[in-house]
């Protein structure tokens, strides 16, 4: 097989691994810019690639076009994985203290607390049985103190803790903060000119 062909070959896969839906020939070929009959071929090998017995992923031609699927031997396996009990979405407090925690760890409940403003032991609690942050030792007032855990870098995709976004792009400027100041102050007053029957 050419170079060109063996690329195409990758695009193709690379596209019928980011659909959610089957792809037709056609599809493959608009969006990767290249001839229907050269999407076939590349089709072609990436059946043979993903042949029984050689891959866990098979090409299927379904609804008229192009998909990827699970071998079917795999199936037990599958099920099991997908029936392990999900993460609920966290809560605003949840979500707060994880926050907290990533960017200050190791930190103790009472720090949690004191920066929150309010209570943080149901969320600090919740985020431990999740798996997502870890004792860390204690404070030298005898505090427990809390770091992320590996789980929360798989979570959020993360390699190190290094690759945080820059909690500075969410730090307003004192002139940012006084011109959202203004405009919710103009919404409010706008508001109230309204009235009960306003538009």
């Amino acid at each position: 097989m050419s170079d060109e062909g063996a690329a195409l070959a990758r695009t193709v896969e690379a596209l019928l691994f980011l659909s959610g839906d089957p792809l037709t020939s056609a599809e493959l070929a608009d969006a990767a810019e290249a001839d229907e009959r050269d999407v076939v071929a590349a089709l072609a090998v990436l059946a043979e690639r993903h042949a029984p017995g050689t891959s866990g992923i098979r090409l299927r031609e379904l609804a008229g076009g192009w998909t990827f699927t699970s071998d079917p031997a795999a199936e037990d396996a599958a099920r099991r994985l997908f029936s392990r009990p999900r993460l609920a979405t966290l809560t605003p407090a949840q979500a707060e203290t994880l926050a907290i925690v990533a960017y200050l760890q190791p930190i103790s409940r009472p720090e949690i607390t004191r920066i929150r403003g309010v209570n943080a032991d149901s969320a600090a609690a919740t985020l431990l049985d999740r798996g997502l942050i870890e004792p860390a030792g204690h404070s030298q007032f005898g505090a427990v103190l809390y770091r992320t855990s590996t789980h929360f870098l798989k979570l959020f995709g993360l390699r190190t803790l290094d690759e945080l976004p820059d909690v500075a792009r969410w730090d307003p400027t004192p002139e940012e903060q006084a011109e959202l100041r203004d405009r919710l102050l103009r919404a409010g007053e706008a508001r109230a000119d309204s009235g009960p029957g306003g538009a």
